[in-house]
């Protein structure tokens, strides 16, 4: 039977941004395939940042199951699906069932990241195989992903990309990595990424794809709060919740006037100020 309601994709769906703006594509009317490596409540576990850190895993709160009960209580459909960014085969397998199981995707929110060491190692600490790894997460392997997904995006009149970036790829940290900055392969990896979405605006907007890039800014999610690692950033940066640009995606998948940002950077807290004046 043919699936007409609106599909979107969400990576690192199980928690935190993703999770926000999963939910927030529901609420605009999309069924939601959720992606992520926790599918079940309590298998959540995150790892050190930093290849110098304990190693040791630590538990955290979030899962497909939880996201896809959510999304249902409002109504639309969810479709939960294993995938792990550094695994390429379970890529394409992820886009394979979606496509099999409902046969479109209209929107794709590029929003999971490589969750490794290396990101937080300042630059004589860094492996260079752990920066390799981020370079493959963030921005080889969300690529793969694109490429898969964007002849079927290009069925639609109107389709959308969705990156999400971080201030990391643009800004000079003010301080060194654990001390009020950010380690260089991250960074890097995400700058690379960064790159995306202008070129698929130039390449396809005549088609009808609107693409953009997220910047959330600084925003406390369940993982930096089970680490118990963003107090340096705390210091220099502003927190926001993560249904800030949860709900910025919901906007620029559904709003005529986000139309002005396709092939930009949308800066989420910022645009949620606009959007929001008497509760900023």
């Amino acid at each position: 039977m043919p699936h007409h309601t609106p599909v979107a994709l969400v990576t690192g769906a199980s928690r935190g941004i993703g999770r926000c703006g999963a939910i927030a594509l529901a609420r605009a009317g999309y069924d939601v395939v959720l992606t992520a490596r926790t599918v079940h409540e309590g298998e959540g576990r995150g790892g050190p940042t930093s290849s110098t850190a304990d190693p040791t895993p630590f538990a955290i709160p979030g899962s497909l199951e939880t996201t896809a009960g959510e999304i249902e209580a409002l109504g639309r459909r969810a479709l939960p699906i294993r995938m792990d960014l550094m695994d390429r085969r379970s890529i394409l397998d992820a886009c394979d069932t979606a496509l099999d199981t409902w046969g479109r995707v209209d929107l794709l929110f590029n929003n999971a990241i490589h969750q490794g060491p290396g990101a937080m190692d300042r630059i004589l600490d860094l492996p260079i195989e752990a920066a390799q790894n981020l370079l493959v997460g963030n921005y080889l392997h969300q690529l793969v992903l694109i490429q898969r997904l964007l002849p079927h995006l290009l069925e639609h009149p109107r389709s959308h990309v969705v990156n999400m970036t971080s201030g990391s790829a643009r800004l000079d940290p003010p301080g060194p990595a654990g001390a009020g900055g950010w380690g260089v392969a991250y960074a890097a990896s995400k700058a690379a990424f960064g790159r995306v979405a202008g070129v698929l605006h130039a390449e396809y907007r005549e088609r009808g794809l609107r693409a953009f890039n997220v910047d959330p800014g600084f925003v406390l999610t369940e993982s930096q709060k089970a680490r118990g690692s963003s107090g340096h950033l705390q210091a220099n940066f502003t927190a926001a919740g993560p249904e800030i640009p949860g709900e910025i995606v919901g906007w620029l998948a559904t709003a005529a006037d986000a139309d002005r940002h396709a092939g930009k950077t949308v800066f989420a807290q910022r645009v949620w100020k606009e959007l929001h004046p008497t509760e900023a």
